[in-house]
């Protein structure tokens, strides 16, 4: 059933290569993810751990989308977004610390001298877009009002690449000059990735747009798109990763 919606959604995007488009845009937004998850959730304990904040994954999208009117009212919208946002963290806690050639992490109170230990947490998604838009003023007042949801394609990776602390597998260090017993972990080189990835989303919006000429207007709009996919290979066991948030648009829109 999901491969046979994707192939409906792919081809629909397909048809207005064809025909004329009737508004064609160059939009840019700011996408906020939700980021929200329990104690297995992949974004929660890359921020508990790590340097990193939900802010560090709030940024610019560049998409495109062009739009085939229906009647009055209703038209279709077939869109693109671009979405990818990569940061480097370190443990907050933790300092690195070496035994025999092999890495531990020490508690940073007993070892504030020692290297951090850092790794990268990348996260990229695609979505591509059918939408219905309503307007339902039409489109020759002044202001155009509008609203609509859609189903998407999202293409999407996530991916961690450095070291990393196995906190599953403690160890207790007896040394003096730290004040006696000590629990450190071992600390690992890793590169995960789930890339390329396919899923289904959805979204919903709501804006206006505004005449700047004969055939261009400012498009404002707020869209919310719901995503949660689900790991299968580097991260089976994490819940699902929350993509849903909202991203803040403006568009230029060229009327054909």
């Amino acid at each position: 059933m999901k491969k046979k919606l994707i192939i409906v959604l792919i081809t629909l995007m397909l048809l207005p290569v064809v025909a004329s488009a009737d508004i064609f845009t160059f939009r840019y937004g700011y996408f906020v993810p939700r980021t929200s998850g329990g104690e297995d959730s992949l974004w929660k304990i890359e921020f508990d751990n790590m340097t990193l904040k939900k802010s560090d994954y709030q940024t610019g999208m560049l998409g495109l989308a062009y739009e085939l009117f229906l009647n009055r009212q209703f038209s279709l919208v077939f869109s693109v977004d671009f979405y990818s946002r990569d940061k480097a963290g370190f443990y907050e806690d933790w300092s690195l610390y070496t035994i025999d050639d092999i890495d531990f992490a020490l508690p940073v109170e007993y070892y504030p001298y020692g290297d951090m230990i850092i790794h990268s947490f990348s996260v990229s998604q695609t979505p591509l877009q059918v939408s219905l838009k309503v307007t339902p003023l039409g489109r020759q007042v002044r202001f155009v009002p509008y609203f609509g949801g859609g189903l998407g394609v999202y293409f999407w990776s996530v991916k961690l690449s450095g070291d990393m602390i196995d906190f599953s597998d403690p160890y207790s260090l007896e040394d003096e000059q730290l004040g006696g017993e000590v629990t450190i972990y071992p600390v690992y080189y890793t590169y995960a990735s789930e890339s390329k990835r396919i899923s289904i989303g959805s979204s919903v919006f709501a804006g206006v747009m505004v005449p700047l000429g004969r055939q261009v207007t400012l498009d404002l709009n707020f869209r919310y798109q719901f995503l949660k996919p689900e790991f299968q290979d580097a991260f089976e066991g994490f819940e699902s990763f929350d993509l849903s948030g909202y991203t803040l648009v403006a568009g230029i829109n060229y009327w054909f």
